[in-house]
């Protein structure tokens, strides 16, 4: 059949003789194969080689533009039409891999290959451990790994690289290095595979190490290297090279794109310096998405919630459309300053975008709502999810145990357990020790503390030390919990001892409260709290020179109180509150009106008392 088209137009005239290959015709399929954008006009380039009987090298180029134009049922149907050779193979692997990310049909195909005795090459073994990465199928890794070095191609730069990024996906930076340091030569993408796999996998230490290699080798690094390093030096909290790294990039001239930009503003964040981190968003040209990302989800890691958000109002007014991220960072925010309203319009927002069933944007709303103090909702969204992991049932198991509901925070692990879909781990069981907290389950408490080294291999933190002593300084049994205290592998840090000295002054316990308040004013002396709860304790059993005593050491060392601080939400925006200041917007209007309340209550007060 021949298409009544521009391009079977063209051909009408030399098709008389079927059986003869004019090298014309040829050339001109090439170059309009060459130039063809569209499935379309590409089955019309395939039925006129049908017509004229056009062989190789024809069809291998024909499944090239197929793969290129990523229509992956037409590639499929006339892959095993195209006579057997490796340029073919090696195409249809590549398309696997990196067009459709299709990885174990890319595999399948590499096996396929051998059985047909086909020779792999230097084409060929990139993208078989680009897929073998992908999978985390390390052990197929190292059989081809064997492969290559057998057959010498290791020497190729492109085996070496990816054979180095397979071994650091799959987690075996051991194996990366040992294939790294056993290059001969090396050029800089060499250097950024083994780079970006340690900064990746969290080996800052390591990563910023082999870049001081790098320039010692006197090798410029490039924008994949800088963004590397940019990531360790966030996690290392290393200014000074983060500040080099940005000085660096103006010197050469380096374009601020999204990608490097975003880097820097991560870094500054990490580091928590944000107004570098401002300014590299101020100076952004153009601020895509993952640019404000950056900056909002900064400001949120380092508690400027009020920033978060108004950040987050800017964006929705004048920047792109919210994604995923940004709306996962501005619930982080909602939570820590109780912005219901903002946090129920994200609710929205995400339902309409179909982002509602996310598991970590569904997650964020879980912890969100329970922070807020809406647990119904909070139930809401996890029960509606399809999908959980392990960071939603730990949520929802302390927003229960933080509500105070230690029976249903028990139930929900017990659910976990069952459903099997993740297995507990630390952060669980510090949720469901905390419930026992709260429920006054002292025995409960006890055996869930074993249950988590006997039944679930893991060791004890720090953490379920302090819920175990906050457990038993809430029944009353504080010389058990100083006792549970001594018998720790660890330091205890000064939130456990915070607990037990609070205990210690509800039951006016000197002796252990003397031997906490030690431990505190050694770890955190500027701390108003431990100065203030162990004058009250003495206060609370007549010792007015120690209470005083306290008092002045307090003054002597310049401690100060902490003032109150909260927040309420009005109309969209948040008004933060501090114990004691009057220099914020309003403050005469808003104490006249609180004095209005004092008197109204006062005379209601007044009032039922002339009635009893």
């Amino acid at each position: 059949m021949i298409f009544h088209t521009k391009i079977s137009r063209q051909f009408v005239g030399q098709i008389r003789n079927p059986h003869r290959q004019d090298q014309a015709l040829v050339n001109r399929l090439l170059l309009l194969l060459k130039q063809c954008k569209s499935t379309k006009l590409l089955q019309q380039i395939h039925t006129q080689m049908l017509i004229n009987s056009v062989q190789m090298p024809m069809p291998n180029f024909l499944l090239s533009k197929m793969i290129e134009l990523g229509d992956f049922s037409y590639s499929s149907l006339f892959f095993p039409r195209v006579p057997i050779n490796s340029y073919a193979f090696n195409v249809m692997i590549r398309g696997y891999a990196t067009t459709w990310q299709k990885f174990d049909l890319a595999l399948e195909s590499f096996v396929h290959m051998k059985s047909l005795d086909v020779k792999p090459d230097n084409f060929t073994y990139p993208f078989v451990f680009i897929s073998c990465g992908s999978l985390l199928a390390s052990r197929i890794g190292r059989s081809v790994h064997c492969e290559v070095v057998k057959t010498g191609l290791l020497l190729d730069f492109h085996v070496a690289h990816s054979l180095i990024t397979m071994y650091s996906r799959c987690t075996e930076m051991g194996s990366a290095r040992y294939v790294f340091d056993e290059m001969i030569h090396r050029d800089l993408v060499s250097w950024n595979s083994i780079i970006s796999g340690y900064s990746r996998l969290g080996f800052a230490g390591e990563a910023v190490e082999m870049f001081g290699e790098l320039r010692k080798e006197g090798l410029e690094p490039d924008e994949t290297t800088l963004v590397s390093v940019l990531g360790a030096c966030g996690d290392l909290g290393d200014l000074n090279l983060g500040r080099w790294i940005d000085d660096y990039v103006i010197e050469k001239g380096m374009e601020l794109n999204s990608y490097i930009g975003s880097a820097l503003i991560n870094m500054y964040g990490k580091c928590g310096q944000l107004e570098s981190a401002r300014t590299t968003f101020n100076c952004m040209k153009r601020k895509e998405v993952v640019i404000w990302n950056a900056m909002i989800t900064g400001y949120a890691q380092n508690g400027q919630s009020d920033e978060t958000i108004y950040l987050f109002n800017e964006m929705k007014e004048t920047g792109p459309e919210p994604n995923e991220i940004t709306l996962i960072a501005v619930l982080s925010a909602c939570a820590s300053i109780g912005a219901l309203n903002l946090g129920k319009w994200i609710d929205e927002y995400a339902s309409k975008r179909g982002l509602e069933h996310n598991i970590y944007v569904a997650t964020a709303l879980v912890d969100m709502y329970s922070k807020c103090g809406n647990l119904g909702y909070a139930s809401r969204v996890f029960e509606n999810m399809p999908r959980r992991n392990e960071v939603t049932w730990n949520t929802m198991i302390s927003a229960h145990a933080f509500h105070g509901q230690a029976k249903e925070a028990l139930s929900l692990f017990q659910r976990m357990l069952e459903e099997n879909s993740s297995p507990p781990d630390d952060v669980t069981f510090v949720g469901v020790l905390s419930a026992c907290v709260h429920g006054g389950l002292v025995d409960e408490g006890s055996r869930f503390f074993n249950l988590m080294t006997s039944s679930f291999g893991l060791t004890p933190k720090v953490e379920h030390y302090s819920c175990m002593v906050d457990l038993l300084s809430r029944a009353g049994r504080v010389y058990e919990a100083w006792d549970f205290i001594q018998e720790m592998p660890q330091k205890p840090d000064e939130i456990l001892l915070g607990a037990l000295l609070g205990a210690c002054h509800k039951q006016k316990n000197v002796d252990i409260g003397e031997r906490v308040l030690k431990l505190l004013l050694e770890m955190e002396p500027s701390n108003s709290g431990n100065y203030i709860i162990s004058s009250k304790i003495y206060a609370d059993t007549k010792r007015w020179d120690d209470c005083a005593r306290m008092r002045a050491l307090m003054k002597e060392k310049g401690v100060t109180k902490t003032p109150g601080c909260s927040w309420i939400e009005m109309e969209g925006q948040i008004r933060e509150f501090h114990a004691g200041d009057f220099i914020i917007e309003g403050a005469k209007e808003i104490h006249r009106v609180l004095d209005m309340m004092y008197e109204d209550m006062a005379y209601s007060v007044i009032e039922d008392l002339q009635f009893l």
